[in-house]
């Protein structure tokens, strides 16, 4: 999928099409950074699914959450495609 983003120089859509992947490891990434140079951390847990887990989401929720939200952003990112 990758390649095929790149031959069509179209990488932006692989990154609004993976957001929730994006989000996840931004998460890491962000919560890593935050806890060497301050000693806190942003998120009570990562990556983000956990963070929600501990904020009292059930499971069921946090996954229908995701979905819903990949399907969201895979449409726009097919409409930014297509249309734009």
């Amino acid at each position: 999928i990758a390649a095929v983003a790149i031959l069509l120089k179209q990488e932006l859509l692989l990154v609004i099409i993976g957001g929730v992947f994006v989000a996840e490891t931004l998460s890491v990434i962000i919560q890593v950074i935050s806890f060497k140079t301050t000693g806190k951390r942003v998120f009570k847990m990562s990556p983000l699914h956990h963070h929600y887990e501990l904020c009292g989401w059930s499971e069921w929720r946090v996954v229908v959450t995701f979905w819903s939200v990949g399907f969201l952003l895979a449409v726009l990112g097919i409409y930014i495609g297509v249309w734009m």
